[in-house]
C-alpha cells in the first residue's frame, strides 16, 4: 500500500500570531515560501561565476544588488501566484497539496495573511526589485531595464491578469526564463558585459532543472487546477506525459553541459554530476507517474527535483570557477 505521510498540510496560524514588527516580519518572510529561494539564488550565483570566468574579475557590489533584485522579484511572484490562485479558488479546493511544497503558503485559506495584504506584499516586494534594479542602472546603464522589464512581466504575467501563463500551460517556460535564462545571462553580463552562444547554452541547464521543479509541484495539485481552469502542463498531458516531459527537461540538462564541455568551456569532468542526477531524476519521474496516491513517494521526489536543482547549479559555480582560477 501506498506510504502514507504525517506530515503537515498547512502552516500553524498560533506560530505567527502577533502585532509586534518581528511577529509582522515572520509572516511577510515566510508568506514568500522561502524554501524556493535557491531557485533565484543559485542562478544569479551560476551567472555571476560565468562573468568572473569571462573577465578574469568580481565585481561584487552588482553581485550582491543583482542577488537581491531577482530575490524580491521571486519572492513576489510566489506571494502573487498565491492571491491569483485565490481569485480562482484553486488552492482553496486544493485537499491533495504538498505543504509546503504545492498549493501555494496557504496564509490565506488559515487567515494569517488576507489576500488584500498579500497582494500589497507583492507589490511592496515588486518595488524593492526596483530600486535595486535603479541602483544597476546607475551603475551600468539602462541594458539593466530590459532584464528587469522582462522579469517583472514574467512575474506578474505567470499567475495574474488576463494572460495568466501558467494556466496556458506556459508557466514552466515563463519560469525557465524568469529563473534561468535571464538571471544566469544577467549576472553574468553584469560581470563582464557580453552576451554570446555559449553564455546562454551555459544557462540551459539551470533553466532545465527550475522548469522541472515547477513540473513536479504541480502534479499533486492537478485535480484543483483542472477543476478551477487552471490547465497546467500536468493537467493536460496526464501523469505520463508529465513523468516523460520531466525525464526529457533533466536529460536535456545534462547534454548541453556535456556539449559545453567537447566544446571547451567547461572542465573535463563537468558533466559527470549532471549524469549522475539522472538517477534522481529517473526515481523522481517513477513517483510522478503515481502522482499523489503515494503521497509519500510524491513528497521525496519533489525534494530529490529541489536537490537536482541546487547540486547541479552550485556544480555548474564551481565548474565556472575552476576554469577562472585554474
Amino acid at each position: 500500500m501506498p506510504q502514507q505521510s504525517a506530515r503537515p498540510l498547512n502552516p500553524v496560524p498560533e506560530e505567527f500570531a502577533g502585532s509586534s514588527l518581528g511577529r509582522a516580519a515572520k509572516r511577510a518572510f515566510h508568506a514568500t515560501r522561502p524554501k524556493f529561494f535557491p531557485a533565484s539564488v543559485l542562478p544569479v550565483l551560476v551567472g555571476t561565476a560565468w562573468g568572473a570566468y569571462v573577465s578574469a574579475g568580481l565585481d561584487a557590489y552588482v553581485f550582491v544588488i543583482a542577488l537581491l533584485a531577482t530575490m524580491c522579484v521571486h519572492a513576489a511572484s510566489n506571494v502573487l501566484n498565491d492571491v491569483g490562485d485565490e481569485i480562482i479558488g484553486t488552492d482553496a479546493r486544493n485537499d491533495k497539496r504538498v505543504y509546503p511544497y504545492t498549493g501555494g503558503s496557504r496564509f490565506i485559506q488559515m487567515g494569517i495573511l488576507s489576500k488584500s495584504r498579500m497582494a500589497q506584499l507583492g507589490v511592496a516586494l515588486l518595488l524593492v526589485a526596483m530600486l535595486a534594479g535603479v541602483a544597476l542602472f546607475i551603475e551600468k546603464g539602462p541594458i539593466v531595464l530590459v532584464f528587469g522589464i522582462i522579469g517583472i512581466a514574467l512575474c506578474v504575467l505567470y499567475s495574474l491578469g488576463p494572460v495568466k501563463l501558467s494556466a496556458l500551460g506556459l508557466g514552466e517556460t515563463a519560469v525557465a526564463v524568469g529563473l534561468g535564462v535571464l538571471p544566469v545571462t544577467g549576472a553574468a553580463w553584469l560581470q563582464d558585459g557580453s552576451i554570446d552562444l555559449p553564455l546562454i547554452l551555459f544557462s540551459l541547464p539551470v533553466s532545465a532543472w527550475v522548469a522541472a521543479i515547477l513540473l513536479i509541484n504541480e502534479v499533486p495539485d492537478i485535480e484543483a487546477d483542472g477543476a478551477t481552469g487552471k490547465n497546467t502542463l500536468p493537467v493536460r498531458l496526464g501523469l505520463a506525459g508529465t513523468a516523460r516531459l520531466y525525464l526529457a527537461i533533466q536529460v536535456s540538462a545534462a547534454v548541453v553541459v556535456t556539449v559545453l564541455t567537447a566544446q571547451g568551456y567547461l572542465p573535463l569532468l563537468s558533466p559527470l554530476v549532471p549524469l549522475g542526477l539522472l538517477v534522481l531524476a529517473w526515481k523522481a519521474g517513477s513517483a510522478i507517474r503515481v502522482g499523489i496516491a503515494d503521497r509519500e513517494k510524491m513528497t521525496q521526489a519533489i525534494e530529490a527535483t529541489l536537490g537536482i536543482h541546487t547540486i547541479g547549479c552550485i556544480w555548474l559555480t564551481a565548474c565556472a570557477l575552476f576554469a577562472l582560477w585554474w
